[in-house]
C-alpha cells in the first residue's frame, strides 16, 4: 500500500459513500452491488444498510484484505453482511472463505466478455502488420495488460531469444505501468529490442483487433513475490473470444476457464523456456492453431458471453434478496 493511498483513502471513501447513497436513492435501488470487497463492498454496505448486498471479488481486494489489518476487519464484516459473494475464480473464493465469508454464500462467477467486440477477424491481420511496418510473413505475438509484476511480461521477453521460428516473431506489447522502462531495458539486454514493440495503452476495440490479428497471444501471469495474483485476467477471456491461439499459465483463475490443448496451451509460471517452446510449437502447426481458436471461441460463446454472466449475477441478486428477508 503506497503512502498516497493512505492519504487519499478518507476523502475517497467519503466521496464514494455519498455518491453511492445518492444514486441508490435516486434510482430507488433494491440491491447494492459492491465490486472489490474493499473498498467497494464497504461503501455499498454503508451507503444503504437496509438493502440486500452482493459483493464481487476481483483479486487485489482480497490480497489487500489478507495483508492489511484494517482492510481485513472491514472485509470480514462486509462478507458477513452480504447475501451473496461472487468470485471470478475458485482461488479467490477459497481465500474469501478464509477471511470470513460464509461458504454457502460464495459462488465462482467468471467475468463475462463481449463476444461481439472480441471476435475473429482474419482480414485485420494485414492492417496490424502495416501498423508495425512488418512484412505479412512475420509472425506477431501479442500480449496486453498493465506493466506490473503479476502479469509476468518479463518472462515473455526472456523467451524471445529462444524462439527458433523463421521468420523470427515480433512481440507487440500493449499497456503501461511501473515496469515500462525495466521491460524495455530487459529487451535491450537480451538483444531483442528490435523485435519488441511497446504499444502503450490501447482502447478496448484496438485490443480486440490485435487479439484477432495475432498469430499467438501470450498471457504469462504469475503470483508475484508479494503473493499478489490476478483473479482472472480480462485478456484471457477476450483472447479466447477473439479466436486467438493462447499461451498462458495456471495463475489465479486462468485454469478455471482455459483447458490445456483444447482452448489454449498452459505452461508453468515464470518459465521462459516453456513459453518459447509453446510459441514455437503453435507457430509451426497451423492446424493446431485453428483447432484451438475454434474451440476457444465456441467455449466462450457457450459459457462466458454477456447473457451467461448476466444470468449468474441475476441469480446472486435473488439470493441476496432472500437472505435479506430472513430473520436474524
Amino acid at each position: 500500500m503506497r503512502a498516497a493511498a493512505w492519504i487519499a483513502a478518507p476523502l475517497a471513501l467519503a466521496a464514494g459513500w455519498f455518491k453511492a447513497m445518492r444514486v441508490a436513492q435516486k434510482r430507488r435501488a433494491t440491491v447494492m452491488h459492491g465490486h472489490w470487497v474493499v473498498p467497494g463492498g464497504g461503501i455499498a454496505a454503508a451507503a444503504r444498510p437496509s438493502l440486500p448486498l452482493v459483493v464481487s471479488l476481483h483479486g487485489s481486494d482480497v490480497f489487500v484484505a489478507e495483508r492489511v489489518a484494517v482492510a481485513r476487519r472491514v472485509a470480514t464484516k462486509v462478507f458477513r453482511r452480504a447475501g451473496a459473494v461472487t468470485a471470478c475464480s475458485a482461488d479467490l473464493g477459497r481465500r474469501a472463505i478464509a477471511l470470513g465469508a460464509p461458504g454457502d454464500r460464495v459462488e465462482v462467477v467468471p467475468y463475462g466478455v463481449d463476444v461481439t467486440r472480441f471476435r475473429p477477424d482474419a482480414a485485420g491481420r494485414r492492417a496490424r502488420h502495416a501498423e508495425l511496418g512488418l512484412p505479412d510473413a512475420v509472425p506477431i505475438v501479442f500480449a496486453a495488460g498493465r506493466l506490473v509484476r503479476k502479469k509476468g511480461f518479463e518472462y515473455l521477453i526472456d523467451a524471445l531469444p529462444a524462439l527458433t521460428s523463421s521468420p523470427r516473431p515480433v512481440l507487440a506489447l500493449a499497456g503501461a505501468g511501473d515496469l515500462g522502462d525495466e521491460l524495455a531495458g530487459r529487451a535491450r539486454h537480451a538483444g531483442v529490442a528490435d523485435r519488441v514493440r511497446f504499444l502503450g495503452n490501447l482502447t478496448q476495440d484496438a485490443v480486440g483487433a490485435w487479439f484477432a490479428a495475432a498469430d499467438v497471444v501470450v498471457a504469462p501471469s504469475v503470483r508475484d513475490d508479494s503473493g499478489n495474483v490476478d483473479g482472472l485476467p480480462n485478456v484471457v477471456l477476450e483472447a479466447l473470444a477473439a479466436g486467438a491461439p493462447l499461451v498462458t499459465t495456471m495463475a489465479g483463475g486462468i485454469g478455471d476457464v482455459v483447458e490445456h490443448d483444447r482452448t489454449g496451451v498452459i505452461v508453468a509460471e515464470r518459465d521462459a523456456p516453456a513459453i518459447a517452446r509453446a510459441i514455437d510449437a503453435l507457430l509451426g502447426d497451423s492446424e493446431r492453431r485453428t483447432r484451438l481458436a475454434r474451440e476457444a471461441r465456441a467455449r466462450v460463446e457457450a459459457r462466458y458471453g454477456w447473457p451467461a454472466a448476466a444470468a449468474r449475477f441475476e441469480a446472486a441478486y435473488d439470493r441476496a434478496l432472500v437472505f435479506n428477508s430472513m430473520p436474524r
